[in-house]
């Protein structure tokens, strides 16, 4: 059995990343990395990567750390393409993506409308509901929202709960708490810090995530932590946290979760790529959680580690990506 994508499958991808072509030799490519939100220090090691990736491929390359208040490498006329390596504020929250459609340049990944929204968690969930994506029950907590009201509506979550930003990821600002005064108290901390804040009932299952390539999903992604929670620190820090293929074997199953992963990811406007992360409940319903429309590119990140495990290495990845915008902007 091919690794959830038939062989087929694999052999269109790699055919679009072979053979670069006189154009791309002389192609120019900026890296936008680092910004300003709190996903800074990953977003700086993302840029790192795509760059020396591109590098290997024979690209020519520059690396711009980019800030709202310091755009200056948008308006150099000798780059082809950017490639958007930003991740949260000012990142893959839109902002920066309205600008480029502004200017009429060619980027990467999904458009400022997409992006906003799958950017916001709240809103992300009702279009998954829409589509047909079962996601986790979940009360949106606002400064206008007293303590009794808060505390009425948390009744129907359960007594295991997940208090997290609204407009945040690398999971910034995330409590698993168990009871509903923890909840409440955490809500207020996550309100007061980040100005928005929701809580989710706790999943109990197996944390799973799907990269899209163009209009394929790629191959399943079992994640387990050792501290038994996905936070900051097992994504970037902790060579202990585990990512492991081929573990959801019914085949029912994978193309299940991987139709749900295309529901979101075509909910939601996406376009070129994204990662969408799933809890797998013990019953085996995918329950959508979000979906990262600029996805880490460092050496702990998932959607590179599923697009080699289709025969397509970080350069090839990046290439591929390059060549989607190259074309999206023709088109436009």
């Amino acid at each position: 059995m091919m690794d959830q994508l038939s062989q087929n499958q694999q052999s269109t991808i790699k055919h679009h990343t072979s053979n670069k072509s006189h154009a791309e030799e002389r192609m120019k490519v900026a890296v936008l990395r680092g910004g300003v939100g709190r996903e800074r220090e990953v977003s700086l090691e993302s840029g790192r990567c795509v760059a020396e990736a591109m590098q290997r491929a024979g690209l020519d390359v520059v690396v711009s750390d980019i800030r709202p208040d310091d755009m200056q490498v948008l308006d150099r006329r000798d780059i082809d393409v950017f490639f958007l390596a930003l991740h949260g504020e000012f990142g893959d929250d839109g902002q920066l993506q309205r600008v480029f459609e502004d200017r009429d340049l060619v980027y990467t990944g999904s458009g400022p409308e997409a992006s906003r929204l799958a950017f916001d968690k709240m809103a992300s969930k009702r279009l998954f509901t829409g589509a047909g994506v079962a996601v986790p029950a979940v009360v949106e907590f606002t400064r206008d929202m007293g303590s009794a009201e808060l505390e009425k509506q948390l009744k129907g979550l359960g007594e295991r709960l997940v208090v997290k930003p609204i407009r945040q990821g690398s999971s910034v600002g995330v409590h698993v708490v168990d009871g509903r005064m923890k909840a409440m108290t955490a809500a207020r901390q996550v309100l007061d810090e980040f100005g928005d804040c929701m809580v989710e009932s706790f999943i109990r299952g197996r944390e799973l995530t799907v990269g899209i390539l163009g209009r394929q999903a790629l191959p399943i992604i079992e994640i387990r932590s050792k501290t038994g929670f996905y936070d900051y620190q097992a994504k970037y820090v902790d060579d202990r946290t585990e990512y492991l293929f081929d573990t959801v074997e019914d085949r029912d199953l994978q193309a299940s979760v991987q139709r749900a992963a295309l529901a979101c990811f075509d909910a939601l406007g996406c376009r070129d790529f994204a990662r969408v992360d799933f809890i797998l409940s013990g019953d085996g319903t995918p329950y959508a959680l979000e979906v990262n429309t600029i996805p880490g590119f460092t050496t702990h990140s998932l959607l590179p580690k599923a697009a080699a495990k289709v025969g397509l290495p970080m350069s090839d990845l990046c290439v591929r990506i390059v060549r989607t915008a190259l074309t999206q902007g023709r088109r436009k």
